[in-house]
């Protein structure tokens, strides 16, 4: 019999952990006690609320197409140019394609990273808009609806590139890369 056999009331603080611990189970399992039905309360009328001012907010960019399978790219300028011509292919209500204006909304600069099958790995925000700061999730949302990039295993590391977004008064853009 060893020294910890000989403790007295051991039995019974084993019983009492048992006991602690299926209580705590069946408790964990039981419904949750309900609050007593009462009828709702009528609120009181209430004069009329002023009618409030309505902003509207940034357009949502519908999903185009399915996007084909992207094509085998053998640089990364090449890459680039097929994720910016995936971006507008992806985002066709969000973007314009005709010439720049020269008053621009606002201009984030993205920085994405690719895993080897085109995936995106991340997205870095290089320049931040002093104005119109939405437009940075729109194209955030824009790059991920775009993806994926394609196959990079042949290209030198890093799979990296960077997107200008120039983005007019509609907030829509135009990705710089397909600004020729």
């Amino acid at each position: 019999m060893t020294t910890i056999d000989r403790i007295p009331g051991r039995d019974a603080a084993r019983w009492g952990a048992k006991v602690a611990l299926a209580l705590m189970l069946a408790a964990c399992g039981a419904p949750a006690p309900q609050a007593p039905s009462r009828p709702p309360a009528q609120p009181p009328a209430a004069a009329p609320a002023p009618e409030a001012v309505v902003t509207p907010a940034a357009p949502v960019a519908r999903r185009g197409l399915p996007l084909p399978a992207p094509r085998a790219v053998s640089s990364h300028e090449a890459l680039r140019r097929q994720a910016a011509e995936r971006m507008v292919a992806a985002n066709p209500d969000g973007t314009y394609m005709g010439e720049v204006p020269p008053q621009l909304l606002a201009i984030p600069v993205l920085e994405i990273e690719l895993n080897q099958d085109g995936s995106i790995r991340h997205i870095r925000v290089l320049r931040k808009p002093s104005q119109a700061e939405d437009t940075i999730e729109v194209a955030i949302a824009a790059v991920r609806r775009a993806a994926p990039f394609g196959d990079v295993s042949r290209l030198p590391k890093p799979w990296k590139f960077v997107e200008v977004f120039l983005f007019d008064d509609d907030r829509r853009f135009k990705p710089r890369t397909l600004d020729d």
